[in-house]
C-alpha cells in the first residue's frame, strides 16, 4: 500500500497563502463626520470678578470694602445679582476665620441667585 506524501502540497498552499495576504490590500475604515466648527466669537470679554474675603477676625469685604453686618453683605449680595451679565464671586477665607461665616456668606449668594462662585485658597498666617 502506498501513502502519498503531502508535505510538498502543504508547503505549495502555505507559500500560495503567504503570497495572498502580502498582495490583498488592507481595507480602510473610515468614517466621514461632518464636526461642528468653533463658532464661540474671536473675542471674548472677560468676567467681571467680585473678590469676597473673610480675615481672621471675620470680617467681612466685598472688593476691599469692609460690610460691617449681614445687612450690609446682603445688599452688596443684592447688588451683583441685578448685573448682567452676572459676576463671578471669588470667596477667599482666613484660616483663622469661624467656618458659620462662610456658610453664611454661602447661603446668601444661594439665596440671591449668585452661581458662579469659586473658593480660592486660605491666606497665609501671620504671626500677630
Amino acid at each position: 500500500m502506498m501513502e502519498i506524501n503531502t508535505t510538498p502540497l502543504i508547503d505549495i498552499m502555505l507559500v500560495l497563502l503567504i503570497m495572498l495576504i502580502i498582495t490583498i490590500q488592507q481595507p480602510l475604515h473610515s468614517v466621514k463626520l461632518a464636526l461642528p466648527q468653533n463658532t464661540l466669537p474671536a473675542h471674548q470679554a472677560r468676567p467681571v470678578l467680585i473678590r469676597i474675603e473673610v480675615d481672621q477676625h471675620n470680617t467681612v469685604s466685598v472688593d476691599g470694602a469692609p460690610m460691617p453686618n449681614t445687612i450690609a453683605t446682603d445688599q452688596a449680595f443684592l447688588e451683583i445679582a441685578k448685573k448682567s451679565p452676572q459676576p463671578e464671586l471669588h470667596l477667599q477665607v482666613h484660616p483663622l476665620a469661624r467656618y458659620d461665616t462662610m456658610l453664611k456668606l454661602l447661603a446668601q449668594s444661594q439665596r440671591h441667585g449668585l452661581h458662579k462662585l469659586g473658593i480660592l485658597e486660605n491666606l497665609p498666617i501671620s504671626d500677630e
